[in-house]
């Protein structure tokens, strides 16, 4: 299991009510910004693990300057209307508060506390 991390509009993002990022602006931010890369699949062998983990998604990125991007990765996932990350650094955390500037979003953890510093 892990602990995600989303950036949203709405005040809680567990809400289905409220602004969405849509999936043209995602693909936007993602295109405007030189720390990110459309994936669209992502592979991951866990430390110490034989078990490749792989995932599909259209609207999948990876910041591709993340230091620990091609052992752990470094995925950013859009989805309902959101953008999701599971167990986010520091690193990782500092890139989501710079995207969400762009659509007026916030950064918000799964127990609704904000990251925006």
């Amino acid at each position: 299991m892990g602990y995600d991390v989303h950036i949203t509009r709405r005040t809680a993002w567990r809400e289905e009510e409220g602004e969405q990022i849509t999936t043209e602006e995602w693909a936007a931010a993602v295109a405007a910004d030189s720390d990110l890369e459309m994936v669209r699949a992502a592979r991951v062998v866990p430390r110490g693990q034989d078990t490749v983990f792989e995932y599909r998604h259209e609207w999948l990125a990876r910041m591709t300057s993340h230091p620990h991007r091609d052992t752990q990765g470094a995925w950013l996932d859009w989805h309902e209307g959101r953008i999701m990350v599971k167990n986010p650094d520091e690193t990782l955390l500092e890139k989501m508060r710079e995207i969400a500037r762009v659509p007026g979003a916030r950064v918000q953890g799964d127990d609704g506390e904000y990251y925006d510093e």
